[in-house]
């Protein structure tokens, strides 16, 4: 079955070479800010400068968390290789 297409008429997606830098991009993205969002939160509360505080830490915790990522993916998934059955063709 086909994915529905959330691009834009006229955008062109990249190639899907691009996968493995494109999902580590987001997964980085989307993790790095609700974690960080949640560490603020339980240091210093709702205080007025909580956006500004979580920001700063969501962008240093974003810098450390791609590359991370990048490196550590390819060893995951050699571990959960060992872990789950791959399917037959």
């Amino acid at each position: 079955m086909n994915e529905p297409s959330i691009t834009r008429p006229g955008w062109r997606k990249l190639p899907a070479s691009a996968m493995g830098v494109v999902m580590p991009l987001l997964l980085s993205i989307f993790m790095t800010f609700i974690v960080s969002a949640v560490a603020t939160l339980r240091a210093i509360g709702l205080a007025p400068d909580f956006v500004e505080r979580w920001m700063s830490a969501w962008g240093l915790s974003w810098v450390i968390a791609f590359p991370a990522v990048l490196v550590v993916l390819p060893i995951v998934r050699r571990l959960a290789a060992l872990i789950v059955e791959t399917p037959k063709p």
